[in-house]
């Protein structure tokens, strides 16, 4: 798991990188491509607008009428030459030119233009923001056609060299628009993959933690069942002995050493059984309207033999005015007891555990605070995980599966309440509990 465990992520996140850059590359292209079509399609529709502009059917500003100098419309052409700027106004020419945008599908795209003189400047018609855009040549789509009439056209060779130039603006946002939906497709399902790795990494990670916890609780396991197999062992190799068979009181001696140890195995084994009925949400409480104070009684009075025997001191305080909850009398008093049992296994010297209970609204408070080891920030954010026990050093020093606070944490959520930890490092620790009081 060790060796695997970096090269599944190395090579998650290699191909996480790889689809990436791709994606980069593709969009790179699709732009590109969307800016060739531009640029094809304001040449077409600029063309197509040119080719309008010097159409011999275009009427003439200029008024018909027959005289003696000028009888007809080609005579007056000749003497006149009329340029593409006489023939039509601005708005001509702009309705000429949204028309064949709009043909070549450039439709509703803002343009500006000019007919010029020469190639370069829009010295004789332009819109106001020209010049801008004009400069401005990174950012927009430029085409400039010269005005030519048809061959065999009456206006051929009359007007002056004249030049359409029409520039469309805003060229990144045009593009932009036309593959708006490939980048949020693309930065959606990036997303997707990305979290998709995020998730198999922690769930690796996860993963990889149970099973240390695991082969943990099997060394526990292991140690805790070892002993009383051995004491008992050491029990029926003593009955068989001759000079205890016939001594009634050394036999009554060594089997109540077998059924100390038979009971201390079965409660071993009902504690791994009730954690495994707790994972899968089969134990059912018996609720009852109790008073919290008689079962905490109950816990403190199972706890002062071991506290007594480490020469330490438990200080009850049940000052809560209204102490009637909703609760199962055997998974509270378990529940408490859990918490005090770990408040004597992971003590000091001069053991002092006190016990508060206080009201706060429509909450019971109960307060278990100790002076013993205490937790780092680590165990402190694991401490109600399955299976999971805080190293003292030697492992098996502090006996126990791990399983104790996970099965206060289950019971606790179980009454509608809350349970939260504070603790220094070789100071204590100090457990806060709420619970709702009864109606």
């Amino acid at each position: 798991m060790k060796r695997i465990f970096p090269i599944i992520t190395f090579l998650i996140l290699l191909s996480l990188l790889g689809l990436i850059f791709f994606q980069f590359l593709w969009l790179k292209t699709a732009r590109e491509v969307k800016e060739q079509q531009l640029r094809e399609n304001v040449s077409r529709a600029v063309n197509e607008a040119g080719n309008k502009l010097v159409e011999e059917e275009m009427a003439l500003p200029l008024k018909k009428k027959s005289d003696l100098i000028f009888p007809t419309d080609k005579m007056q052409n000749d003497i006149f030459k009329p340029s593409v700027i006489q023939r039509y106004s601005k708005e001509d020419m702009h309705n000429i030119i949204r028309k064949s945008l709009d043909n070549n599908f450039l439709k509703d795209v803002d343009f500006e233009f000019a007919v010029t003189q020469n190639s370069l400047a829009g010295d004789q018609i332009q819109s106001e923001n020209f010049f801008k855009y004009y400069v401005d040549s990174s950012n927009h789509t430029q085409q400039v056609i010269p005005l030519i009439p048809p061959s065999g056209s009456n206006l051929e060779n009359l007007a002056a060299e004249e030049f359409l130039v029409v520039i469309v603006p805003h060229q990144r946002t045009l593009i932009l628009k036309g593959i708006t939906w490939f980048i949020l497709g693309a930065i959606l399902f990036t997303l997707i993959i990305t979290t998709a790795f995020f998730i198999t990494i922690r769930t690796l990670i996860k993963q990889k933690k149970l099973s240390e916890i695991k082969s943990d609780f099997i060394n526990n396991m292991t140690h805790e069942f070892k002993t009383p197999l051995a004491t008992i062992s050491l029990a029926v190799d003593a009955l068989k002995n001759e000079k205890v068979t016939g001594n009634k009181e050394k036999t009554n001696y060594f089997t109540g050493i077998i059924k100390e140890e038979n009971k201390r195995m079965n409660k071993q084994v009902e504690t791994i059984l009730q954690a495994a009925l707790l994972d899968r949400q089969k134990v059912e409480l018996n609720l009852k309207k109790l008073s919290a104070h008689a079962m905490i009684t109950s816990a403190v009075n199972n706890i002062l033999l071991p506290v007594e025997e480490k020469q330490g001191k438990l200080l009850v305080h049940l000052d809560a005015e209204n102490d009637m909850i909703m609760a199962d009398e055997v998974h509270f008093t378990n529940l408490i007891n859990s918490i005090l049992d770990n408040a004597v296994k992971y003590s000091k010297e001069h053991l002092v555990i006190k016990l508060f209970t206080s009201q706060a609204g429509h909450n019971l408070k109960v307060k278990i605070e100790d002076n013993g080891i205490g937790m780092n920030k680590e165990t402190l954010h694991r401490i109600f995980e399955k299976f999971y026990r805080a190293h003292t050093g030697n492992i098996h020093n502090v006996k126990g599966f791990g399983l104790g606070l996970s099965y206060v944490k289950t019971m606790i959520v179980a009454h509608k309440g809350t349970i939260k930890v504070e603790s220094t490092l070789g100071k204590g620790s100090c457990f806060f509990i709420s619970i709702p009081l009864a109606r």
